[in-house]
């Protein structure tokens, strides 16, 4: 035992002098004999700073954005130096976060799903902003702004937030259905990706009442009470973001709360004299150049468009369902929403069609 701890203690002493290890390596700076001992770490006197966005930035599904990022020196240092910046993206699990680009100079390197479409906006000696185009709605979360000059490393972070709407779903076969990886998909398949937290606070915050509980983007189940009641946690306990935690991925099974952005199309209702099947509706959208709505597309069009429709039709999930913006009588509740009939596996309604712009 004595000698693990000493061989221990041997590797911490001579691994000392290393440099923290940030996604890039430094040259070692040796001394002038060339003996192989250190010269020290070399400091030009001034402090690096970072800085970015205090408010979130805002922006939608499809659009260009650029989340500001400029750093200085405390003394100015003068003529602008080769640093390094590199863009990253936290994640909302806190696992390993996702690096975005590399750049130093007018040399730069994207990463993953930013391949194409991220830049570094250098319209000044000390910016360090990313633009970001084409924003697809994962694109929404914290982005740190890191600038590295020699051993000098400073970073802030800022908030994407992408205006945009929350809605709960359930498959055709009922509630509780879907473990983690299940209900990614499903939310994939509406056209929309899992809510995150901030998202489904948000929701919350304007209005959201629901009692079955669903999955997030952190793995984590939770759901939205404004109006406590017995079967929703109790009468006695505040409205709030009622949460189970961290649940197992595979094995727990929910509903899920899905996120979607404004519509890069438009939504349209067709209907025939006596209604339509599931499969004649989709055709008829095909004859109208489009395809049948999903579930995500509906919600956007209802919340960022307006549209607001009395009459039932279909979506690609085989649901039903209708928009009402201005609640009135024959037309469902008090309150404005998108009311749905279920998964009918008879009828004939009209359909709602989705065209991309």
């Amino acid at each position: 035992l004595l000698l693990l701890l000493e061989a221990t203690l041997l590797q911490l002493v001579s691994s000392s002098h290393h440099p923290f290890y940030n996604g890039f390596y430094y040259n070692h700076i040796m001394n002038d004999m060339g003996n192989g001992e250190d010269k020290g770490d070399y400091f030009n006197g001034a402090r690096l700073v970072v800085e970015t966005s205090k408010d979130p930035v805002y922006s939608y599904n499809g659009a260009n954005v650029t989340l500001p990022c400029h750093f200085r020196y405390e003394p100015d240092l003068g003529d602008k130096r080769k640093i390094r910046i590199k863009w990253s993206k936290l994640r909302d699990d806190y696992t390993k976060e996702q690096d975005v680009m590399v750049a130093i100079g007018k040399t730069y390197v994207t990463f993953g799903d930013f391949k194409g479409r991220a830049h570094i906006r250098q319209a000044s000696r000390h910016e360090a902003s990313l633009v970001i185009s084409d924003v697809h709605l994962k694109d929404d979360g914290k982005y740190r702004c890191e600038v590295i000059d020699g051993l000098e490393d400073e970073s802030d972070v800022v908030d994407l937030r992408l205006q945009g709407i929350v809605f709960p779903y359930q498959p055709a076969r009922g509630q509780y259905r879907l473990n983690f990886h299940e209900a990614e998909q499903v939310c994939q398949d509406q056209g929309a990706i899992l809510a995150n937290f901030n998202q489904l606070f948000q929701a919350w915050s304007e209005g959201l009442d629901w009692c079955n509980a669903g999955w997030l983007a952190d793995g984590t189940v939770q759901y939205p009470i404004r109006l406590p009641r017995k079967p929703c946690g109790g009468v006695h306990l505040a409205p709030g973001i009622r949460s189970y935690g961290p649940r197992h991925r595979h094995l727990h099974r929910f509903d899920a709360f899905c996120f979607t952005s404004a519509p890069r199309g438009e939504v349209f209702y067709l209907d025939h004299l006596d209604g339509m099947s599931l499969e004649e509706a989709k055709q008829s959208c095909q004859d109208a150049g489009a395809e049948i709505a999903r579930v995500g597309h509906l919600y956007s069009a209802w919340k960022f468009l307006g549209l607001d429709r009395c009459n039932a039709g279909w979506l690609a999930d085989g649901s039903v369902r209708y928009p009402i913006v201005k609640p009135r009588a024959n037309c469902g509740p008090a309150e404005p929403g998108v009311r749905s009939f279920g998964f009918p596996s008879k009828g004939r309604f009209g359909v709602f069609c989705y065209k991309e712009r």
